[in-house]
């Protein structure tokens, strides 16, 4: 399905606009530092650009999402989202990067973050404005301390998937991981 999907800066703007719209509004994790790129996200289905561009001050994309692991429970107050922006590796076409993240790393993911309870790969098919991105991963973990604590199986997961992530992206162009809790 395509969204819109937009990055910003008020998380009560977001969650209001993401409401009007039937759309899922995230906001920081408590524990998150300030200095993050952004401190709200949405994901909405809509042709209703503007209001969507109103709560996305740092960037806003149009994007395929593609669920990889369906969510195991409802999401609760306690459920963690790493977020990681995508930029591909500067050897790959979009699409190269796009293939190799959707059919190699997505099943090296479930296999490699057995604590994930959900997974999903919004693929950008048009960045509006911010930084150029050619995806978003939300990876979602039942608990904080189960997204430090368990985001790796073990050492042996943590390299493969490191490995596996400097084949498709950009890890030094890529923005840091930004960890939210679901609004609605």
């Amino acid at each position: 399905m395509l969204e819109l999907v937009g990055f910003g800066s008020d998380s009560a703007a977001t969650h209001e606009v993401a409401t009007r719209l039937g759309g899922m509004a995230y906001a920081n994790h408590p524990t998150e530092r300030d200095e993050r790129p952004y401190s709200a996200m949405i994901r909405v289905a809509t042709d209703n650009v503007e209001a969507v561009r109103s709560v996305s001050d740092v960037g806003m994309y149009v994007c395929f999402s593609r669920v990889i692991k369906a969510p195991v429970t409802e999401p609760t107050a306690e459920r963690s989202i790493a977020t990681f922006g995508l930029v591909r590796n500067p050897a790959m076409t979009h699409r190269q990067c796009d293939d190799h993240w959707r059919d190699t790393h997505g099943p090296l993911a479930l296999r490699m973050h057995l604590a994930m309870c959900d997974y999903s790969q919004l693929a950008v098919v048009d960045t509006i404005h911010g930084q150029v991105l050619d995806g978003i991963a939300m990876c979602a973990f039942s608990t904080r301390s189960d997204l430090s604590e368990k985001f790796f199986n073990d050492d042996d997961a943590k390299r493969a998937i490191i490995k596996d992530v400097n084949t498709f992206s950009d890890a030094a162009g890529s923005p840091p991981r930004v960890v939210l809790q679901q609004l609605i």
